[in-house]
C-alpha cells in the first residue's frame, strides 16, 4: 500500500544520496529491499566507508559500533544521518518524526516501540538506537504479528531476541510469528549458548559438538528452567499446539507424546535427546535405527542379507538410470526384485532422471515423467497400487515450487490418469516441496529429504503430515560382497512398498501393433497434444498444421510392418521411428508446404529460391537423407548408391522420394537415428557421456540416450530443445502400446 512518508523517505534518499551511493530507488511509496539497500549505502557513506554495499555486514557493524555505540539525540552526528534513521523507521511502519533530521520525542518513542516489538527492550532499554537494532531496522523483517503468523511463534522469536541479543553472533530476528530459517538458526544458537559455547564457536549448526553436549540435558515432566524453555520453543517452531514455557507440565508432556508418535520416536513424553534433536534439525538424531533405506547399489543376495541384519525392511530403488555410463547399478537390475522378495524385503520405487534444478521441471516434463515411470514400473513388474516417488532433488524455493514443481506434478497426475491410475503418486523432496505438492492434491505420500538441514525448504519447517519415509543419514553397511552404501530412512507405515512382483517384461524385440489398441493410442496422443496446445486439427495463418492426430497415427499404422522390420534389423525400439514421424507430421504447417513448393519450383523451373527443405512425413531434408544413407552404407547398415548432397540432381531425386514416398521417409528416419548413434552433429552430450554402441542400437537405451537421439533427429530445427522436450512424452506413449503388444 502506498504510504506518503515512505514515498518521502524514498525521495530523500534519491535526492541526498543518489549520486553519492551510485543508485536510486523507484519512488513507489512502498517499502522494499531496494529502498533498504539504498538506506544501508547511505549509512555507510555517512560512516566514511568507501566500498559501499547493499549488505549491512561486519564492516558496517564494526564501524558503526566503534563510532556510535548508541545513537540518540545527543550523539546523532548530522541531520541527514538522523533522516536515514527516520526513513528506516517509516519503512518499518513506525513514526519517524517527519524526516526533519531531529532525534525528537516522536523518533525516540518509535525506537522504544521498535525495541519492544523486537523483544529487546529489557536488554537494550531506553530510546537509543544500538548497532544491532540499526542493522535490523534496515531489513524487510517485520516485528509485528503477520497475517500468517501465530502469537506462540512470535513469543518465541521475541524471547530469543531478548535473551541472546548480547551475544556476538546473534542478531535481531523477525517477530512476525512465522517460522523461518533465521528462527530455526536462532533457536540452535540459543541451545549452544546455554551449553556454554563461546562466541565465535556457536554457529547455529546442529553439529556433533552441540549434539554431544545436549545429550546431558534431557528434560521431563516436573522440570523447570531455560532448557524447558528451549525445548518448548522447539515444539512451537515445529507447529505443535503448545506455548513457550519454563515449566514442563502434563500438558506439554502429552503434546510431546503426540509429537513422538508422529515422528516415529518412542512415545515417552520426555524431552530426551532424540526428541530434542528432531525439534532442532530436520535430520534429528542420526544415531537412530531406520527400518527403511534407499540406495543406488544393486541389492544382491549378500547385500540383502546385510540389510536384513541391519533391521531394514523397506528398500527404495530407482526405476530408471538417467545416464548411459554413470552409476551403472542405480536402476533396478534384472533379477533384483526377486532377490528382494526372496529375502523378505519390500521395495518402494523412485523415479528420478536429473531433477536437480528448477529448469528440469514443468508441465510437459511431468507428463513425460508420468508416462515413463509407468512404463518402467510395468517393465520391472511392480503391481498396480504401488506408490512411485517422483524426485525433486534440489532446494526449491516457493517461487520455483509454484512456477515449476507444481505444474510438473500436475503433468504427472494427468499422465497417471491417462494410464488408468495404475500407480499412486508420491513425492521426494524437501519438507516444503512435499507439503505443497501434497496440498495441491498431486501426491498421496511424501519421501522427505531431511538430510539437508540447510535447505530453505527444510529449515524451520515441520515434517509433512503425509510423510512415509524420512531420509536422515548416510551409512555404509556390511562388508565384503555384502557391503553397500545407503541413505537410512525412518518409515512411518504410510507406505510399505511391494514384497511380491509380477514377472518382469524383458527387453524383447518389438512386434506389430495390436490393431485393437490403436484407438486407445490415438486417444492418448490426442489428450497429450491438446494439453500442450496442439489440438487435433486446425491452427490459423501460416502456423496452421496440415496433419491431424488421426492422420498421423494412420500413416504410422500404414507403415507398421516396415517400422517393425527396421526395429528388428537395427535392434531399435519402434517408438524412436514412430515418434520422429508422428512429431514431424503434427509439426508440418502451411508455411512448410509453401517452402516445399519453392523447392519444386527451383528444380523444375528455376524460379524457386530454396533448393532443399525438410519434407515428407519424416520432415527430412534431402541433404540429411543423403548423409544418413551414405554413412549407413559405409557402416554396412544398408546398401545402395552413395549420393552427393552438393549436386542438384542428387538433391532433387532424394527430395522427391522423401516428399512422396512414405516408406522411403520412414526407412530414412531409422537411418538418421543410426547416424545419431554414431555421432551426428547437433548433440548436447556432456563430457564423458556418449550415445554410442559398436554396431547398432540397443533395446534398453537409457532415457538420456533416447532424449539425445530425438534431439539429434531434429538438429536442424532452431527450436530443437523445445521440440525435443515436448516429443519425449510422445515416445513414452508409443512405448506404452509397443510394450503391450510385445508382452501380450
Amino acid at each position: 500500500m502506498r504510504d506518503a512518508m515512505v514515498l518521502k523517505a524514498q525521495r530523500f534518499v534519491n535526492s541526498v544520496y543518489g549520486s553519492r551511493i551510485g543508485t536510486t530507488v523507484e519512488e513507489t511509496g512502498e517499502a522494499d529491499w531496494a529502498t533498504m539497500y539504498a538506506l544501508t549505502r547511505a549509512l555507510q557513506y555517512e560512516l566514511g566507508i568507501t566500498a559501499l554495499s547493499d549488505n549491512f555486514g561486519p564492516t558496517t557493524l564494526s564501524t558503526l559500533t566503534a563510532k556510535y555505540p548508541e545513537l540518540d539525540a545527543d550523539t546523532v552526528p548530522s541531520p541527514d544521518f538522523c533522516r536515514v534513521i527516520q526513513a528506516g523507521l517509516y519503512c518499518k511502519g513506525y513514526d519517524g518524526g517527519d524526516l526533519d533530521g531531529t532525534y525528537s520525542a516522536r523518533t525516540q518513542a518509535a525506537v522504544k516501540k521498535l525495541k519492544t516489538d523486537m523483544g529487546v527492550e529489557q536488554a537494550l532499554p531506553g530510546a537509543g538506537l544500538t548497532p544491532k537494532v540499526f542493522k535490523a531496522l534496515l531489513t524487510m523483517d517485520a516485528y509485528l504479528l503477520g497475517t500468517s503468523g501465530t502469537r506462540q511463534v512470535r513469543d518465541v522469536q521475541r524471547w530469543l531476541n531478548g535473551r541472546y541479543i548480547g551475544r556476538q553472533d546473534f542478531f535481531v530476528g523477525a517477530c512476525d510469528g512465522r517460522v523461518s530459517r533465521d528462527t530455526a538458526r536462532a533457536l540452535v544458537l540459543g541451545v549452544q549458548y546455554e551449553l556454554g559455547m563461546a562466541d565465535g564457536t556457536a554457529n547455529g549448526n546442529f553439529g556433533p559438538g552441540t549434539q554431544s553436549a545436549l545429550k546431558s540435558h534431557p528434560v521431563r515432566q516436573g522440570d523447570k528452567g531455560v532448557y524447558v524453555q528451549l525445548f518448548s520453543a522447539g515444539m512451537v517452531v515445529n507447529r505443535r499446539p503448545v506455548a513457550l514455557t519454563d515449566t514442563f507440565d502434563s500438558y506439554l508432556a502429552a503434546a510431546v507424546r503426540a509429537f513422538q508418535t508422529f515422528v516415529a520416536l518412542p512415545a515417552t513424553g520426555d524431552g530426551d535427546f532424540a526428541t530434542f534433536a528432531s525439534l532442532l534439525a530436520s535430520y534429528g538424531d542420526q544415531s537412530r535405527q531406520g527400518k527403511a533405506c534407499d540406495t543406488i547399489a544393486k541389492v544382491t543376495p549378500e547385500r540383502a542379507a546385510t540389510l536384513k541384519a541391519a533391521g531394514i525392511t523397506y528398500v527404495g530403488r530407482y526405476l530408471t538410470n538417467p545416464s548411459a555410463t554413470s552409476l551403472p547399478e542405480k536402476a533396478i537390475q534384472p533379477g533384483e526384485l526377486a532377490t528382494i522378495a526372496r529375502h523378505g524385503l519390500r521395495c518402494f520405487p523412485i523415479y528420478q532422471t536429473v531433477n536437480n534444478d528448477a529448469s528440469d521441471f514443468d508441465y510437459v516434463a511431468g507428463r513425460t515423467a508420468g508416462y515413463a515411470a509407468v512404463n518402467a514400473a510395468l517393465d520391472h513388474g511392480f503391481r498396480k497400487g504401488t506408490r512411485i516417488f517422483f524426485a525433486v532433488d534440489f532446494d526449491a524455493i516457493d517461487a520455483e515450487i509454484t512456477a515449476s514443481v507444481l505444474p510438473h506434478f500436475k503433468g504427472i497426475k494427468e499422465a497417471m490418469a491417462d494410464s488408468g491410475h495404475p500407480y499412486e503418486i508420491g513425492v521426494y523432496g524437501s519438507r516444503n516441496v512435499c507439503a505443497q505438492v501434497g496440498a495441491a492434491g498431486c501426491s498421496t505420500a511424501s519421501f522427505v529429504a531431511d538430510m539437508s538441514p540447510g535447505f530453505d525448504g527444510n529449515a524451520g519447517r515441520p515434517l509433512p503430515g503425509d510423510w512415509a519415509y524420512d531420509q536422515f543419514v548416510i551409512r555404509t553397511l556390511g562388508s565384503g560382497d555384502g557391503q553397500l552404501e545407503v541413505d537410512v530412512d525412518i518409515a512411518s507405515g504410510r507406505d510399505t512398498g511391494q514384497g511380491a512382483f509380477d514377472r518382469p517384461r524383458p527387453a524383447v524385440p518389438d512386434v506389430a501393433l495390436d490393431a485393437h489398441q490403436v484407438p486407445a493410442l490415438r486417444a492418448d496422443l490426442s489428450r497429450y497434444m491438446r494439453s500442450i496446445g496442439r489440438p487435433d486439427l486446425g491452427g490459423i495463418g501460416s502456423d496452421a498444421r496440415l496433419y491431424t492426430n488421426a492422420q498421423a497415427v494412420g500413416a504410422i499404422q500404414d507403415q507398421d510392418e516396415l517400422i517393425t522390420e527396421l526395429s528388428h534389423t537395427y535392434t531399435m525400439r519402434k517408438a524412436l521411428v514412430q515418434t520422429a514421424v508422428y512429431w514431424a507430421m503434427r509439426d508440418y504447417s502451411l508455411a512448410d508446404q509453401a517452402t516445399d513448393q519453392q523447392v519444386a519450383d527451383h528444380h523444375l523451373t528455376g524460379s524457386g529460391s530454396v533448393k532443399d527443405s525438410h519434407t515428407g512425413i519424416g520432415e527430412i531434408s534431402a541433404t540429411d537423407a543423403i548423409q544418413a544413407w551414405n554413412h549407413c552404407i559405409g557402416w554396412g547398415y544398408t546398401t545402395g548408391d552413395r549420393r552427393d548432397p552438393g549436386k542438384d540432381a542428387d538433391l532433387w531425386s532424394v527430395w522427391q522420394r522423401l516428399n512422396k514416398d512414405n516408406a522411403f521417409s520412414v526407412r530414412t528416419a531409422a537411418l538418421i537415428h543410426l547416424w545419431g548413434v554414431r555421432g551426428r552433429p547437433g548433440g548436447q552430450l556432456p563430457p564423458g557421456d556418449r550415445v554410442t554402441t559398436p554396431r547398432s542400437m540397443r533395446l534398453d537405451l537409457a532415457e538420456f540416450e533416447i532424449t539425445e537421439l530425438l534431439r539429434r533427429y531434429r538438429a536442424w530445427d532452431p527450436d530443437v530443445e523445445a521440440q525435443t522436450h515436448q516429443s519425449l512424452a510422445v515416445y513414452q506413449i508409443f512405448e506404452k502400446y509397443n510394450s503391450i503388444a510385445r508382452n501380450a
